[in-house]
């Protein structure tokens, strides 16, 4: 979405003026071939555009190709240490493979997976962590969002001077602020799209803030090309929070709901009716800001900038458009006249 240069992944392209693509990752075991396929189409039909799958040693390999073969979307390989299980995932249908070339080994070895990555013509992502920063910058007199940057542009420069540039670029932290700043080093040095994260973000809630503060900073200052939300736990909660967050940022087309905080004068459960009218608005792709209120009295006018509102009352509900109450319904129609409203506003 904001890098230069445009990079395919399978069918997905990255960077450029193309759209933020969400990736996830599986943790079901690579061997159980059938289970990591389901997780995988759970993870389409959620809305990932891209999986990466872990390929652990040659053994992976067969359940791997089938894997590749049967996915929904481009897969990428991910590999530590052994570059024959790199260039073999790259045999298998690899739509990318994530390397670091500084735990591949011996040059002619990360010589080797380049060559297959040409020969198939897939990209390769190299980066680094806060847990892997080269000791030659760690141990100088460079803030640690620089030696990080620069341990991932000394990865780069091995691909580039193998005379291979589909390079795809991961810098992750579990430090929102560094994440942010060695993000903006990098941005800012290479024309390459980013792969952005927030690693180790822990729990649901915990990753939820964490990831949401890390990644709408960079977003919103024009960084990120590709991106995935670490959350500990069901990686289908990773694509439904950054299909979230990228719509409520304005990245992704969707329906965006406010909601008053209530009062004293609120009459319902805004809660409840902010749950229902989601649940009405579940699936729209058009940009839409619907604004739910808890009364009539302040409601039209503190939302005016919505598309549609609805304000409860004791007895059901007013509609209204650009803070203008248009229609007040008993609650047995509030759903079926929100949603004809909803409807015209679509089809305008």
């Amino acid at each position: 979405m904001f890098s230069k240069k445009v990079v395919y992944v399978g069918e997905v392209p990255i960077g450029g003026n193309n759209p933020l693509s969400i990736q996830s990752m599986t943790n079901t075991d690579t061997l159980d071939t059938e289970r990591t396929i389901k997780q995988i189409i759970n993870l389409s039909n959620a809305g990932a555009d891209i999986v990466r799958v872990s390929v652990r040693t040659l053994d992976d390999i067969p359940s791997f190709k089938e894997i590749c073969k049967n996915s929904t979307v481009p897969i990428v390989a991910d590999i530590h240490f052994d570059y024959r299980v790199a260039i073999e995932a790259i045999k298998s249908g690899a739509a990318k493979v994530r390397i670091n070339p500084g735990n591949i080994g011996e040059s002619w070895k990360v010589k080797e997976v380049v060559k297959a990555a040409k020969e198939y013509n897939i990209p390769i992502r190299v980066g680094a962590n806060s847990g892997s920063i080269k000791k030659e910058f760690e141990n100088n007199s460079m803030v640690r969002y620089q030696a990080l940057a620069e341990s991932a542009l000394q990865e780069v420069r091995i691909i580039e001077a193998l005379g291979f540039e589909d390079i795809v670029i991961s810098i992750k932290s579990s430090d929102a602020k560094e994440n942010f700043l060695a993000n903006k080093y990098i941005s800012e040095k290479v024309p390459y799209p980013l792969h952005i994260g927030i690693t180790e973000a822990g729990i649901y809630e915990d990753a939820l803030i964490l990831s949401s503060a890390g990644l709408g900073t960079l977003l919103l200052n024009n960084i990120g090309d590709t991106m995935r939300i670490s959350i500990a736990g069901d990686p289908i909660q990773e694509v439904i929070v950054a299909k979230k967050l990228l719509t409520l940022l304005g990245f992704k087309k969707g329906s965006r709901i406010i909601a008053c905080p209530t009062c004293a004068r609120t009459e319902i459960n805004v809660e409840e009716l902010a749950k229902k009218v989601k649940e009405w608005t579940k699936g729209i792709d058009k940009d839409i800001n619907i604004a739910v209120m808890g009364c009539v009295v302040n409601g039209p006018g503190e939302s005016k900038h919505a598309d549609i509102g609805i304000a409860g009352t004791k007895t059901g509900g007013a509609i209204f458009i650009n803070g203008k109450i248009i229609k007040t319904v008993p609650k047995n129609m509030l759903e079926i006249t929100f949603k004809e409203y909803i409807k015209n506003i679509i089809n305008s």
